[in-house]
């Protein structure tokens, strides 16, 4: 069988992810792998219509598909966007239509199960056979079980190509018809002069939805706010996954573009962030994505926290609910608030109007109180996998986030709460005990957990 590997890591053949398709060339040499290096070359694919033909032609030729990339910022690189969009601005989805295919990422499982959503919903629109996804750890091949089952996937992939077994799709169709959005009130004006607000955006045409929800935004203010549009911005291309910012936080493309002094001076020094966009093929543009892959140069440091974070989006946000927890996952990490998500959903200009003001009015109230809202399970559980791995193999290329971490006491386990600790120790001894056991368990647990917090509302009375 002939699979196109469509190779997402801008590493190219020296990828983490591209060793696991080499091991499943060695065995399975009976198949004919052609692989692509996507992310590596995007520029010129973008550039020279003949290379992204040969590409899309030995796709049609195909027997099966084989997406392959690296995690990056929640989803696929930027690199890897911006060639799904080229599908879809140069009319090639027939190409895809009815192949097999699997998606393969590598990573340290921070938030996979968003980007193989993300491109299981790419292939369920492009109307392929999608036959599932594998989430390889960075060094799964080291382990004869990593191996095993690597190799079970791959065969299970061939099989259900030459069998040609039945696929069903997951995710239904966008159809959207957005509202032409004309602001009809202006509102009363907030205004904090001591607090920064940033607008970032991609808008590319005037007269737009987004276009004029930027506008009736920043008429909300009585104090100046500025937009930033990341077309303007000079970014030179997106994340090259080469660690260099691992040492010291110094991006590899150094003073070759402005993006590291403008990361810095305008979105690090805000104090108020709002992000706006347009959805495009279930997220946003591939220069959004590129934005948020290039601050990278952070490294799994926070670089917004305690700021105030707000998105205006246009587009079908209710129909992408993979996108919200993305939006939402990158905000809270952030160590941010998220004071919320509007978007151009709504049944008239009026009610748009309204949140509109209703997001500045928050966001001043928000920045004036410092108020950032409790973590939930997205930045908890995204921490914590960055906290052990940045103490475990990844301390030396990331000695930057080392030096945070143990600055800012994110290595907290095993913990030292030594009180807690002997009364554990001591519990347990005596439930070893039938009669305590029945005592603790069928009588006191109940009361004893609300105790502590009785004595605060005592104190508060």
């Amino acid at each position: 069988m002939n699979i196109a590997v469509l190779n997402g890591s801008p590493k190219g053949p020296h990828s983490v992810t591209m060793q696991y398709v080499y091991f499943i060339q060695k065995k399975f040499p009976h198949h004919e792998f052609k692989v692509f290096n996507i992310g590596a070359q995007i520029n010129q694919i973008e550039k020279e219509e003949k290379v992204f033909r040969e590409i899309t032609e030995e796709v049609r030729a195909s027997d099966g598909v084989l997406w392959a990339f690296p995690l990056y910022y929640l989803l696929v690189p930027s690199q890897y966007k911006r060639f799904i969009e080229l599908i879809w601005e140069r009319n090639v989805k027939d190409v895809f239509k009815n192949k097999y295919t699997v998606v393969l990422s590598t990573s340290i499982h921070f938030f996979d199960h968003t980007a193989h959503n993300y491109m299981h919903a790419i292939c369920d629109d492009l109307d392929m056979k999608y036959l599932g996804s594998f989430s390889a750890e960075m060094y799964d091949l080291l382990s004869r079980k990593g191996r095993e089952k690597w190799t079970l996937f791959a065969s299970d992939f061939f099989d259900g190509i030459q069998q040609g077994v039945p696929t069903a799709k997951t995710f239904p169709p966008i159809l959207h018809q957005a509202l032409d959005y004309r602001p009809v009130s202006s509102g009363s004006k907030v205004g904090n002069p001591e607090k920064k607000v940033l607008i970032l955006t991609d808008l590319k045409e005037s007269h737009t939805n987004l276009d004029r929800m930027i506008e009736r935004f920043q008429e909300s203010f009585s104090d100046e706010v500025k937009v930033i549009n990341l077309h303007q911005v000079e970014i030179k291309g997106g994340c090259l996954g080469c660690i260099q910012c691992g040492y010291h936080y110094q991006c590899a493309y150094g003073d070759q573009d402005g993006f590291v002094q403008f990361y810095n001076d305008h979105v690090k020094t805000a104090d108020i962030l709002m992000f706006a966009g347009t959805i495009q093929d279930r997220y946003l543009s591939s220069r959004w994505k590129m934005f948020f892959d290039r601050s990278f140069f952070n490294t799994h440091t926070p670089s917004l926290a305690g700021k105030q974070v707000g998105w205006i989006l246009s587009g079908p946000l209710r129909q992408i609910p993979n996108l919200r927890q993305i939006l939402e996952a990158y905000t809270e990490w952030q160590q941010a608030n998220l004071v919320d998500i509007v978007t151009d959903e709504v049944e008239d200009s009026r009610a748009l109007d309204g949140q509109l003001q209703y997001l500045a009015e928050r966001a001043i109230r928000f920045a004036g109180m410092n108020y950032v809202k409790p973590k939930t399970f997205l930045s908890v559980a995204g921490m914590k996998i960055f906290r052990d791995d940045i103490w475990g193999r990844l301390r030396f290329p990331f000695q930057a986030d080392h030096q945070f971490y143990k600055k800012h006491r994110l290595y907290d386990f095993p913990h030292r709460k030594y009180k807690s600790r002997i009364i554990n120790s001591v519990l347990i001894l005596l439930t070893k005990i039938p009669s305590m056991r029945k005592e603790i368990y069928g009588k006191r647990m109940k009361e004893e957990m609300i105790k502590p917090l009785q004595k605060i509302l005592e104190k508060h009375e």
